[in-house]
């Protein structure tokens, strides 16, 4: 069984992902760099007697401004990604019920579990995981072959490459080939594992056949297209163009916005405490008590929060 073919998908994904992380910063950044101080208040307006300034932007400006934005946006999303991935990890780690090692591979961690599961978790340091049910249940050879699917996962450091694949997916919406990209690696993924298990163990073919039986005949579910490449056929995946056309076209929108609207934005502004007022200490006596109410809201909500998980933890152990 060879290695399944596709190699530019990761490497493509990877270049629109980079450039598309650049293309948002850059936006950023150049609204930053456009803002210059001016000596005075470039613009007034009163309100209730108070009088307020605010900034003096070009067209260009609110063009570059806009652009940062959505690269905020994007970069906001990403973090937010980062840490639910990192949170969902962390959870699905701590329910694992683990018993001890494999006997017959020590770094393989067996789980209390009444289906045939075997997996690869971890980002930076990647573990095998495998079930008690799975152990008793596979054969020899059908073991080994499970084992050298998930090592060569844990080799390649799958988990961390499709963790990065779902959070640019998330944050660089404004290009739809990632998400087709990083989809296609995920089953590219399987069938390379699929081919390290057959060529490292005797009769590999048949042994990973029959364990992928046995996983499907626990509702693990088996994609047709493995089943296709243990029987010699290749599959017959084609790269999205259409998505890569359209996605390389709004990176190179972006790119060309943001570079000429850098050169031509600017931004007059005064930096007073607070930024938009000319009268800062009426606006900071104004905004203490409102900063005051807030943090009184929000230590009433946690009280609050806090009683109800004591009375649930109380009834549950009245229960």
């Amino acid at each position: 069984m060879r290695p399944a073919r596709h190699p530019v998908v990761l490497p493509l994904a990877l270049l629109l992902a980079g450039t598309g992380t650049v293309a948002s910063a850059a936006p950023v950044g150049a609204a930053i760099a456009s803002v210059h101080q001016a000596s005075a208040a470039t613009g007034h307006i009163d309100v209730a007697g108070i009088s307020f300034s605010y900034p003096g932007l070009n067209a260009a400006a609110w063009i570059l401004i806009g652009l940062a934005l959505i690269g905020a946006f994007a970069i906001a999303v990403a973090l937010r990604a980062v840490l639910r991935q990192r949170g969902a990890y962390r959870r699905f780690v701590a329910g694992l019920e683990i018993v001890g090692h494999l006997r017959e591979d020590p770094n393989v961690l067996v789980i209390a579990d009444p289906r045939p599961r075997a997996f690869c978790a971890g980002y930076l340091r990647p573990r095998v995981y495998i079930s008690q049910a799975a152990v008793n249940v596979l054969g020899h050879a059908e073991l080994q072959a499970v084992l050298a699917h998930e090592n060569h996962h844990r080799r390649v450091r799958d988990p961390l490459r499709l963790a990065c694949g779902r959070i640019f997916s998330q944050a660089l919406f404004f290009l739809p080939a990632l998400r087709a990209l990083f989809g296609r690696y995920s089953d590219v993924a399987e069938l390379n594992a699929d081919g390290a298990a057959v060529r490292s163990v005797a009769r590999g073919r048949a042994a990973l056949a029959s364990a992928l039986l046995t996983f499907d005949a626990s509702g693990a579910g088996i994609s047709p297209e493995r089943v296709d490449s243990l029987l010699g056929q290749a599959g017959g995946w084609q790269c999205p163009r259409w998505l890569t056309s359209a996605s390389l076209f709004v990176l190179s929108s972006l790119t060309a916005v943001t570079w000429s609207a850098s050169h031509a934005a600017v931004v007059q502004a005064t930096f007073n405490v607070p930024f938009l007022s000319s009268e800062p200490c009426l606006v900071m006596l104004t905004l203490v008590p409102l900063l005051g109410c807030v943090t009184i809201l929000a230590l009433f909500r946690r009280r609050v929060r806090e009683a109800r998980r004591f009375q649930l933890l109380v009834a549950g152990e009245l229960g």
